[in-house]
C-alpha cells in the first residue's frame, strides 16, 4: 500500500523521536528578528543563533518540519516553478539537527536507515555526494563523509561535488560547511541501461532529483568572505517533502503526489479543463497550486501583500498565480481564494494557523485578486492601439500595472507586435540600481572585547545599570557611518511586538555615548551609536531615557486594553495582525472587515478609559510554561515564535491576558487618558486604529478645545453652536444657489450672444471669440449648447476662467464627421500661445495654461490654422 504524505510526514518526525530528538514547531515564515532575510528559508534558520554560539538550545538533538519561502536573494525558484515539477515556491524542510552532539558518522547512518528500511526505497536507485575541497579557500576533500559512506553505499555510487553543490551556505554571512546530498533515480529502466544515474545527477533531470542535504556545520562566513571556525561542530539536515512523496508514491512529479492533488483536482474542476491535458494549462494549474500555498501561509503568519520588502514578494506571488489563471484558464473573476479552504483542511493537524484563519486568508486574497483582475484590464486598454512596446512602456505596465514583462510579451505575440525587451531590461536594471543605492548597508564583522558571554535584557527592572561593552561592529548606510554595540547586561528595551527601541545613553567617567536606537538581530540586544566609545574596555553606566520609555509604556498598555475592548465590541474573531507603539503614538491594526461606526469606536474608547480608570493592578508572569500561559488564557498570535517559557501579561483576567515581551506600567492608572485619533483600513479585512494617551492625549484635548474657542468666537459666541453653524451653512449653500443661476444666465446671455455672431463660411458655421466665463463647467456648457444648436459648428474660444487662461474647440456633428477638423490636435497648437496643454475628443477638446497674455495670440493662430 502506498504511503501517503501525512504518514511520510509522520514516519519522518517519529524515526528521529526514537533517536533521542526533542520534535518542535516550525517557525513562521515571516522573520521579525532577522535583519538578513526576509523568509524563513531554510530550516535552520530558527536555529541559525545555536550555530553562532549566542543562545543554547533546548536539547541538543531536534527535528522538525519547516515551513520554508524561496523567491528572492540568493535562494530565487520562481521562474522554475510551475514550468518545472519540482521546484516550489513555499515548501516543507523535514530536518534533524544536533547541536554539538553527534557528527556526519550517526547523520549518514540514520538517513541511510530511514530512507532504506523504513521508506524502502531502493537502494540501487540512490546516490550520494560528497564535497571534493576548494582550493581556493583552503578547504580539503570531505574524507570523512566519504568513509563513512562506503559503510552503506558502493563506492562507485558517491560522486564528489564541487563548492557550488556541496558547501552549504545560508546567505552573504553567517554559518556554513561541507555537506552530502543523496539523489534518487526515478527513472525508467530502459532509460537508466542507457545512462547510468551517475552521470545525470545534478544535471537538472526532472526525474534524477536530490531529496536530502546533510550539511555538517563547522565555519560561520564573515562580512570579509573569510571563514572561521565555529565553537562546536552541528549537523543541521534538510529534506524535501515534496520531492521525498514524489520518490516513495512513486510518481514523475511533485504535482502528481497527494501532496497537490487535491488542490489540481479544485482547479481543473472549476476551469472545467483535466491536468494533462495541455502544457500550457498545466504549467497554470501548477502556479496556482503552488503559489496559493505560498501566499496563504504568509497571510496566517502576519505578512500582508503591500508594495515593498516582504509585502511585495508575496503580492508578486499572487499576481503570478492571477496573471495564469487568467490568461490560461479563463478566471476572469477572484479564484484563488477559494482554493484556502481545501489547503487549510489538507495541512490542519500539521499547521493549524491556516485552518483557523481560513476566513481572514481568503478574504485578503479575494480583494487582492479582484484590485488585480482590475489592474489587469487598465493595463490591457492602455496596450489598445500600440503596433509595438517599447522598453519604457513595458516597464511601465510592470511598474504601474503589476505586469510581469512575459504577460505583455504574450499579449504582444498574440496581437502579432514585438516587445523592447532588452529595453525593458535597462529600465529595470535603472530602478534596481536607484533601489539598492537607497538601500545599500555594509555591516561589518563583530569585533570581540573580551569574553563573548550572552547578553542580559533587565530593563523590565531597571532603567540604569553598570555595563560592559563586550562587541560591537560597524555598519555604513547611504554614507553615514554608526556603530552597533552589544553589552554584558541591558536596560535598553530592543525593538519588539511593536514597540520601538528604548534610547538613552552610556557614559564612564570620561565620556557620554548615545545610544540612538535598540534592536533584535536574532538573540543578540544591538545598541546602535553615532560613535565608539574611546576606551572600549572602561565600565559603563548605561542610563535609558525614562520619559520615552514610560510614555512608550502607557501606550503598550493601551494597546492591550484596546485590543480586548475591540474583542468585547467587535466580536471574538478580532485579532492583532500588526502593531507599532512608541513614546508619541500606538498604532493598532486588527482583523475586521468593515469599517467601525463612530458609536462602536466611541464604545471601544469608553471601555479602554474605564478600565484606565479603575487603575488595575499589572499582573506579570515571567517564564511561565507555554501550555500553562494558554491554560490562563493568555492570547497567543499566529505568526509569532514563541518558546517553551513566556511572559504573560494581565490586566484583570476576566478583561485583557496576552502573552508579551514589551514593557508596561505598573498600573492602569499611569496611562491618563486614551484618545482614538483615527479608524481606517490597512489592506481587505484589516482595519487599523490610531490613539494617543497621557501627555499626547492631553496636548490634544487642550488643542481641540481651543480650536472649538476660536470657532465660536468668530460666530460671535452663540448659544448654540451646532445650530448657528447650520445656519450659516445653509445661507452658504443658498448664497451658492444664486450664484450658479446667475453664472448660467450669464453663460446663456453669453451663447446667445456668439450664435448671433456665427459666420457661415466653407460649408461650417464659425464662432472664434475671445470671452470672459466664471468656470470651466461654464465654458464646456456654453460649447455644447452652441453645438446643438449649430451641427456644422466650428467653434473656438479663448476664455478667461477667473483669471485663468483657457482653450475651447468645438465642432458639430456634421462637420465632425468630414474630419475635416480635428478638436484635439487644434487645442493642442492653440495652447502653445498660453503656455500650457490639453488635450480630448476629435469633436471637443480643452486646455489650460500659465499666459493669460497669450488668449489674443491664440485667436490670431486660430485664423491662420483655419484658412
Amino acid at each position: 500500500m502506498v504511503m501517503d504524505s501525512g504518514s511520510i510526514r509522520r514516519k519522518f518526525l517519529e524515526f528521529f523521536e526514537k533517536k533521542g530528538h526533542t520534535i518542535v514547531p516550525s517557525a513562521p515564515l515571516v522573520l521579525k528578528n532577522d535583519p538578513t532575510l526576509l523568509f524563513t528559508n531554510s530550516g535552520m534558520v530558527q536555529f541559525k543563533d545555536y550555530f553562532l554560539g549566542n543562545a543554547t538550545p533546548k536539547s541538543t538533538r531536534i527535528a522538525d518540519t519547516q515551513k520554508c519561502l524561496r523567491v528572492s536573494g540568493k535562494h530565487n525558484d520562481l521562474e522554475e516553478v510551475g514550468i518545472d515539477t519540482y521546484h516550489h515556491t513555499m515548501f516543507e524542510m523535514l530536518g534533524n539537527w544536533s547541536f554539538g552532539d553527534y557528527f556526519k558518522k550517526e547523520a549518514i547512518a540514520w538517513a541511510w536507515e530511514l530512507l532504506t528500511e523504513e521508506y524502502k526505497l531502493p537502494k540501487d536507485r540512490l546516490y550520494v555526494t560528497v564535497f571534493e575541497g576548494d582550493a581556493k579557500e583552503n578547504l580539503p576533500f570531505d574524507q570523512d563523509a566519504y568513509n563513512f559512506w562506503k559503510e552503506h553505499i558502493a563506492e562507485d555510487r558517491i560522486l564528489r561535488g564541487n563548492k557550488k553543490d556541496n558547501f552549504w551556505e545560508m546567505g552573504e554571512m553567517g554559518p556554513c560547511g561541507p555537506c552530502s546530498e543523496i539523489h534518487v533515480d526515478l527513472r525508467s529502466e530502459e532509460e537508466v541501461k542507457k545512462i547510468p544515474g551517475k552521470d545525470v545527477v545534478n544535471m537538472s533531470h526532472p526525474q534524477v532529483i536530490e531529496i536530502w542535504n546533510n550539511v555538517f556545520m563547522e565555519f560561520n562566513r564573515k562580512a570579509d568572505g573569510s571563514l572561521e571556525k565555529l565553537p562546536a561542530q552541528h549537523v543541521d539536515t534538510g529534506m524535501g517533502f515534496e520531492r521525498l512523496c514524489m520518490a516513495i508514491q512513486k510518481k514523475t512529479s511533485n504535482y502528481d503526489t497527494d501532496v497537490f492533488t487535491p488542490l489540481l483536482d479544485f482547479i481543473g474542476q472549476a476551469a472545467g479543463i483535466k491536468y494533462k491535458a495541455e502544457e500550457k494549462t498545466d504549467i497554470a494549474m501548477r502556479v496556482i497550486a503552488d503559489h496559493v500555498r505560498a501566499v496563504s501561509f504568509a497571510i496566517a503568519d502576519g505578512q500582508l501583500p503591500s508594495n515593498t520588502g516582504a509585502g511585495y514578494v508575496i503580492r508578486r506571488i499572487l499576481r503570478r498565480a492571477v496573471r495564469y489563471g487568467f490568461t490560461f484558464l479563463n478566471f476572469k473573476e477572484p479564484f484563488i481564494y477559494k482554493l484556502v479552504p481545501v489547503l487549510g483542511n489538507q495541512l490542519r493537524d500539521v499547521f493549524p494557523e491556516l485552518e483557523s484563519q481560513k476566513d481572514y486568508v481568503g478574504k485578503v486574497i479575494f480583494e487582492e485578486e479582484a484590485s488585480f483582475l482590475r489592474t489587469l484590464e487598465k493595463g490591457l486598454k492602455r496596450m489598445e492601439g500600440l503596433s509595438s512596446i517599447s522598453g519604457e512602456q513595458a516597464f511601465e505596465l510592470y511598474d504601474t500595472y503589476g505586469f510581469p514583462l512575459d504577460l505583455t510579451s504574450l499579449i504582444a505575440r498574440e496581437r502579432g507586435f514585438t516587445v523592447d525587451e532588452e529595453g525593458f531590461k535597462v529600465e529595470m536594471e535603472k530602478q534596481k540600481s536607484r533601489s539598492k543605492a537607497a538601500a545599500a548597508k555594509e555591516t561589518g564583522d563583530w569585533v570581540l572585547i573580551g569574553e563573548d558571554v550572552k547578553s542580559e535584557f533587565i530593563g523590565y527592572d531597571f532603567l540604569e545599570s553598570e555595563i560592559k561593552i563586550i562587541k560591537y561592529r560597524k555598519v555604513k548606510q547611504k554614507n553615514k557611518e554608526q556603530f552597533q554595540l552589544v553589552f554584558d547586561r541591558t536596560p535598553f528595551y530592543a525593538e519588539s511586538g511593536g514597540q520601538v527601541g528604548d534610547t538613552g545613553y552610556i557614559e564612564s567617567a570620561n565620556e557620554k555615548i548615545y545610544i540612538l536606537d535598540t534592536k533584535k538581530e536574532n538573540e543578540l540586544i544591538v545598541h546602535s551609536a553615532d560613535k565608539l566609545p574611546e576606551n572600549l574596555t572602561s565600565s559603563f553606566n548605561a542610563i535609558v531615557d525614562k520619559h520615552k520609555r514610560q510614555l512608550s509604556m502607557d501606550n503598550h498598555s493601551a494597546t492591550h486594553l484596546l485590543h480586548a475592548a475591540l474583542r468585547s465590541v467587535l466580536g471574538k474573531h478580532v485579532e492583532q495582525k500588526g502593531s507599532l507603539v512608541n513614546d508619541k503614538v500606538l498604532r493598532f491594526d486588527f482583523s475586521h472587515f468593515a469599517a467601525m461606526t463612530p458609536a462602536e469606536i466611541q464604545k471601544v474608547e469608553d471601555i479602554v478609559n474605564v478600565k484606565i480608570r479603575e487603575d488595575i493592578h499589572l499582573d506579570e508572569k515571567r517564564n511561565v510554561p507555554i501550555d500553562q500561559a494558554k491554560a490562563l488564557g493568555a492570547m497567543a498570535l499566529f505568526g509569532e515564535k514563541y518558546g517553551d517559557f513566556v511572559r504573560v501579561i494581565t490586566f484583570d483576567p476576566k478583561f485583557s491576558v496576552e502573552l508579551c515581551g514589551g514593557t508596561h506600567v505598573k498600573s492602569t492608572g499611569n496611562i491618563g487618558l486614551f484618545k482614538i485619533v483615527s479608524e481606517s483600513s490597512v489592506a481587505a479585512g484589516v482595519r487599523r486604529i490610531e490613539a494617543i494617551t497621557a501627555e499626547n492625549a492631553e496636548q490634544f484635548v487642550r488643542t481641540e478645545i481651543a480650536l472649538l474657542d476660536e470657532v465660536r468666537a468668530l460666530l460671535k459666541n452663540p448659544k448654540d453652536l451646532v445650530a448657528s453653524l447650520k445656519s450659516l451653512s445653509e445661507e452658504k449653500h443658498a448664497l451658492e444657489k444664486k450664484i450658479e443661476a446667475f453664472n448660467q444666465e450669464k453663460a446663456n446671455q453669453l451663447k446667445d450672444e456668439l450664435a448671433r455672431k456665427a459666420l457661415k463660411s466653407n460649408g461650417y458655421s464659425l464662432i472664434l471669440e475671445k470671452v470672459s466665463v466664471p468656470s470651466a463647467d461654464a465654458l464646456k456648457n456654453v460649447a455644447y449648447a452652441l453645438r446643438n444648436q449649430f451641427d456644422d459648428l466650428l467653434l473656438i474660444l479663448a476664455a478667461d476662467v477667473d483669471s485663468k487662461p483657457q482653450v475651447a474647440v468645438m465642432i458639430g456633428e456634421k462637420l465632425a464627421s468630414t474630419n475635416a477638423y480635428h478638436a484635439g490636435n487644434m487645442v493642442k497648437e492653440l495652447a502653445k500661445e498660453i503656455d500650457g496643454g490639453g488635450g480630448g475628443q476629435p469633436f471637443f477638446a480643452t486646455a489650460g495654461g500659465k499666459n493669460l497674455n497669450g488668449l489674443d495670440a491664440v485667436i490670431e493662430k486660430a485664423r491662420k490654422l483655419i484658412q
